[in-house]
C-alpha cells in the first residue's frame, strides 16, 4: 500500500510502470494499492504501464478527491475515486471506474480485459 497525505501528480514526459515480477517466475499475484487523501492528476500524453504479469485488477486507487486523466494519456487498475473521475478527449482507461459523485468521459475509451 502506498499512501499519501497530499495529491498525486503523473507529470509531463513522465510514465507510471507497475512489474509484477515476482521470485522464481511464477505467476504474479502483486497487488499495488495507491491511496490518497487528496487527488490524483495524470498529465496529458502520459501512460501506466503494467509488465512482467503485472493485472490490471491488482492495480487499486484509492482517491478522497477526484481522478483526473490528462487528454492522450493512458491509465490503468480499478479507480476508486470519492468524488468524480474525468477521463479527458482521447485518454483511455483499462479497468473500471467507481466514483461516488460523477463520472465524466470526454471521448474517452474504457476497455476491461475479460476475467
Amino acid at each position: 500500500v502506498y499512501t499519501f497525505d497530499i495529491g498525486v501528480g503523473i507529470a509531463t514526459a513522465t510514465d507510471l510502470t507497475f512489474d509484477g515480477e515476482s521470485e522464481g517466475g511464477a505467476e504474479s499475484d502483486a497487488v499495488f494499492i495507491i491511496q490518497t487523501s487528496g487527488s490524483v492528476t495524470q498529465a496529458a500524453d502520459t501512460d501506466v504501464f503494467l509488465v512482467n504479469g503485472a493485472k490490471v485488477e491488482n492495480i487499486i486507487w484509492v482517491v478522497a478527491g477526484e481522478i483526473t486523466v490528462g487528454t492522450g494519456a493512458h491509465m490503468e487498475g480499478i479507480l476508486l475515486a470519492k468524488t468524480a473521475v474525468t477521463l479527458m478527449t482521447g485518454s483511455s482507461l483499462n479497468g473500471r471506474i467507481f466514483a461516488q459523485t460523477a463520472a465524466t468521459l470526454q471521448m474517452a475509451t474504457v476497455t476491461q480485459e475479460p476475467e
